[in-house]
């Protein structure tokens, strides 16, 4: 992490921002290909699939998109567990039981029963919730996936109810992943008060200094060798593990 000047600070690499927007642009066209086959009866969903040459080409496009996923995904959890396993690595997206706390504080600050917003690390607990959703949600998503595109493989070594059940679970976690993205991580990527028009950091990879304070207080104090806390607050005992 280094900091830019006086108002911007290094907060994701080149690779992340990559990682991300490939991760964007894969999901768009699984939601495009797959939620079109699963509503089939609609207009729009008929247009699409026509638009993309059949109802062939968009099984072929969406089990291709779908190995493109799996290559992002896959490589990202082993590199993950290697480092936490292997490099002692002290992957600061695992949920603690703070973070369960802050969601608590938060709640209370917004009915003004708390002076203070929780006080989050380098990820916030709604971030680490949305993570980790991502991750188990893609495992399921390229499991079911890959039962569904060889289904009379799999029912050589798994019972047949698997297949039905992995389809069951495959479209229902799609519609699902799609809601929490264009509810939840749009909204405050886009939406939000604190972003609005854009949150600009998956773009730069930088945020600006007051917004780290205001977000991520505990990682700028550990980055920076500062405290951010008031007099008061300096006096009052904390207990808190960081990750």
């Amino acid at each position: 992490m280094k900091k830019f000047g006086d108002e911007y600070i290094r907060r994701f690499s080149s690779a992340r921002i990559i990682e991300h927007w490939l991760n964007a642009i894969v999901f768009a066209v699984l939601v495009l290909t797959g939620l079109s086959q699963k509503f089939h009866d609609y207009s729009a969903a008929q247009w699409i699939v026509m638009t993309l040459g059949g109802i062939d080409a968009t099984r072929i496009i969406h089990r291709y998109t779908g190995i493109i996923f799996a290559g992002l995904t896959i490589p990202h959890i082993l590199a993950a567990s290697f480092g936490f396993l292997f490099l002692k690595w002290q992957p600061s997206i695992i949920i603690h039981k703070n973070d369960f706390r802050d969601a608590i504080v938060n709640i209370r600050y917004y009915l003004g029963l708390e002076e203070h917003p929780a006080r989050c690390d380098r990820f916030d607990y709604k971030q680490k919730f949305e993570y980790w959703g991502v991750v188990v949600g893609g495992i399921l998503m390229i499991v079911t996936g890959a039962l569904l595109w060889i289904p009379t493989v799999a029912a050589r070594f798994l019972p047949g109810e698997f297949i039905p059940a992995a389809k069951a679970l495959h479209t229902n976690e799609a519609l699902l992943a799609f809601l929490v993205i264009v509810i939840w991580h749009i909204y405050n990527a886009v939406f939000s008060p604190e972003v609005f028009p854009i949150d600009t950091v998956m773009f730069t990879g930088k945020i600006s200094k007051e917004r780290m304070i205001h977000e991520h207080p505990l990682e700028y104090e550990r980055l920076f060798g500062v405290s951010l806390k008031s007099p008061e607050d300096e006096n009052a005992p904390e207990e808190r593990t960081t990750t």
